[in-house]
């Protein structure tokens, strides 16, 4: 095992989580699809560029960065051993030959200064135990006028899978489920947050913008309720529940997403996210 110092996510990346989004890869990147092509149009990739994928999971926007570099290379980072078997695994199916993935945590990977002309992330810089530190290693990792660019949740209230769970308070100990939290999913859910962490990381050019995307989250309520209720989050509640509980949120959460099927019994929910993007500056010393 590689260095890490964000011990406590590496252990649920490893474990029951990490296995949880291994095993459930498709329909992970069903419910993030929507913003594979604005996080890629963002980081600017070039055909011969290198491209540098944050928390990549099982690899879906490694491989489409790396189509998009045919000339180029992209490397895949995560904690996750289980997703970088599926990554790597993916990979020699479809016989993308210039993608690779390594285990390791951004905080304090040994990356080769100037390695990348771009690194990206899918909901992956949420989780740093000390986000201006990795970005900070990240930045380095880049070469002069390089960029970075990443997609993470906005406000939780305006994320319907949230929305949905939180709607269970009257049956499991829901509490402050979906508020800010470092590291969690929502810790760069303000904006300033996000402006203050790249500038004392280094970065300039920041640019904030809002996007949204409607993500599959299962075919029909119950599939949908059942694959809501077997993520780290939902397990983490269940958990805490007895029987008559645990039966009661099922069958809310199941009405709940009644709401949300489309024609084809699809189910449907919005995911509100920032599309951000920063450069590397320039230094004088670098330019022609």
């Amino acid at each position: 095992m590689p260095d890490i110092v964000n011990t406590e996510q590496a252990q649920a990346w490893n474990g029951p989580e990490g296995t949880h989004w291994a095993r459930n890869q498709d329909r992970w990147n069903a419910v993030n699809e929507g913003f594979n092509v604005p996080l890629l149009d963002g980081a600017g990739i070039a055909e011969d560029h290198r491209i540098l994928d944050l928390g990549c999971g099982s690899g879906q926007t490694t491989r489409m960065a790396a189509l998009r570099a045919p000339q180029g290379r992209a490397l895949g980072l995560d904690l996750s051993g289980p997703m970088l078997a599926e990554a790597r695994a993916c990979a020699e199916r479809e016989g993308i030959t210039n993608a690779s993935f390594t285990q390791g945590d951004a905080q304090v990977h040994p990356f080769e200064p100037g390695a990348f002309d771009a690194a990206i992330s899918r909901y992956g810089v949420m989780f740093f135990a000390d986000p201006v530190v990795a970005l900070g290693n990240v930045g380095r990792s880049l070469r002069p006028g390089g960029r970075l660019a990443f997609v993470c949740p906005a406000d939780a209230t305006l994320n319907d899978w949230v929305m949905a769970m939180a709607a269970l308070r009257d049956f499991l100990p829901v509490g402050d489920f979906g508020q800010p939290g470092l590291p969690g999913m929502f810790s760069l859910a303000a904006p300033d947050r996000i402006r203050d962490v790249l500038t004392a990381a280094g970065f300039t050019g920041i640019t904030i913008n809002q996007a949204q995307a409607y993500g599959a989250w299962g075919h029909g309520a119950e599939d949908a309720a059942e694959f809501l209720l077997g993520t780290g989050p939902g397990r983490h509640l269940i958990e805490q529940a007895d029987a008559t509980a645990r039966a009661l949120a099922r069958r809310t959460l199941t009405d709940h997403l009644r709401d949300h099927e489309t024609t084809d019994g699809t189910v449907r929910l919005r995911s509100t996210s920032w599309l951000v993007t920063a450069d590397r500056p320039v230094d004088s010393s670098d330019r022609p």
